[in-house]
């Protein structure tokens, strides 16, 4: 009985990417963070030579926000071209990748880098070949600005690990600026793709037609910017340019949510989150460019607005739209939606303050990984319900990803 239990239970998990991976992202945002604070206090038990700053960065990227990615773009690709969805068997064999290394990066194991670094190469290879090969079938070129990017990520993947291989900090926190970027990036795409989407399904829930229809000309503005922020810093401009670079990527993302605006609906926590994970990463580049200009504790206040507020808040306006919709669900959020949010949010903030001064890094560290937590842990609860149950596939989950 209870085998059948767990066979069912793992063939509602395997129906698609986003109910293995979505989950997985959760629990990993939700457990690394909190252990590396509460229990190592900012410190890992195996750690060598590299700085925990390094493990904890490439765990965040490459680790919450990787899992995100996977079940993200392995759902979201064979939906945009109306191909077969990846099979139970490699969703299962990438997910056993991914947490492979997972694994040793909770402890910062240096000796077994080798073993994550292969296990973090291969299922970013691997993600990139089911792009690469769906693109080729379909002759379709609307994929080719994810593959670019998901490429930059594995070029950063392998230049990360070498430089903890060779105990090159200066390089590895160099790459993991480039990884930042290269998520950034796939956020604006992402946010181009799915946000008119949302957006007309609100206005219009019967789907009969299109009334906002953005700008074909700032579609990809910020993702070409955000191009200009990774080649300036690979050349290595001026800490000036690219401030300036910075900033102008931070008005983009201002514009994605100017553009969003469509009246007294925008402001339905449907809609606010997607648009709301644009201004907080249009503040965090912003705050990026002052501190490069001179402006103290600003750049890496920066740093985490983009990666807690502008790609959190993403992560879970993503999790939360796409599980109502492949679960079968009518798009309306909850009032406790709406904590999830602004749980990161509040997380996010704590962990700024003592960039700025205001609050002591150890207390406000351990305050914002416990409501961090709370955030994804509250997701999951609302949504472990619909994942764990089969479900029929259901034509209305194809809204969120067509353009």
């Amino acid at each position: 009985m209870l085998l059948a239990a767990r066979r069912t239970l793992l063939q509602a998990l395997t129906e698609e990417a986003l109910r293995l991976f979505f989950p997985l992202c959760a629990l990993h945002a939700a457990a690394w963070p909190l252990l590396w604070v509460w229990m190592h206090r900012l410190n890992l038990p195996l750690i060598d030579a590299t700085p925990p700053s390094v493990w904890h960065g490439q765990e965040m990227l490459f680790g919450s926000y990787g899992a995100a990615l996977l079940g993200f773009i392995l759902t979201a690709v064979p939906e945009w071209t109306t191909t077969a969805r990846p099979s139970p068997r490699f969703l299962l064999s990438l997910a056993a990748l991914w947490g492979g290394a997972r694994v040793i990066g909770l402890f910062g194991a240096d000796w077994v880098s080798l073993a994550a670094a292969l296990a973090d190469l291969g299922w970013l290879a691997a993600l990139i070949w089911f792009v690469a090969r769906v693109s080729w079938r379909t002759r379709s070129s609307s994929l080719l600005g994810f593959l670019a990017w998901l490429g930059v990520l594995l070029a950063c993947q392998g230049g990360l690990r070498w430089a903890i291989a060779v105990e090159n900090v200066a390089l590895a926190q160099t790459t993991l600026r480039v990884a930042l970027l290269a998520f950034a990036a796939l956020l604006a795409l992402s946010l181009a793709r799915i946000g008119p989407a949302i957006t007309n399904r609100v206005l219009d829930p019967t789907r009969r037609t299109t009334p906002f229809r953005p700008h074909p000309g700032r579609r990809n503005l910020a993702t070409i910017l955000v191009t200009l922020c990774v080649v300036g810093q690979m050349i290595g401009v001026s800490a000036e340019v690219q401030g300036f670079l910075h900033i102008a990527c931070g008005a983009a993302f201002m514009d994605r949510v100017a553009e969003s605006f469509i009246g007294r609906r925008f402001f339905t926590l449907e809609l606010l989150a997607l648009p709301g994970a644009a201004l907080l990463a249009g503040c965090g580049f912003i705050l990026m460019g002052a501190g490069l200009l001179g402006a103290p504790g600003a750049e890496m206040a920066g740093v985490h607005v983009l990666a807690m507020g502008g790609l959190g808040l993403a992560v879970l306006g993503v999790f939360s739209i796409a599980g109502k919709l492949h679960t079968d669900q009518a798009l309306r959020f909850a009032p406790w939606h709406g904590c999830v949010f602004v749980l990161a949010i509040a997380a996010m903030m704590l962990r700024i303050m003592p960039s700025f001064g205001i609050w002591p890094p150890g207390p406000a560290h351990g305050l914002a990984s416990l409501l961090w937590a709370c955030a994804f842990l509250l997701w999951l609860w609302l949504y472990w319900p619909a994942f764990s149950s089969r479900s029929a596939p259901t034509p209305q989950a194809q809204d969120i990803h067509r353009s």
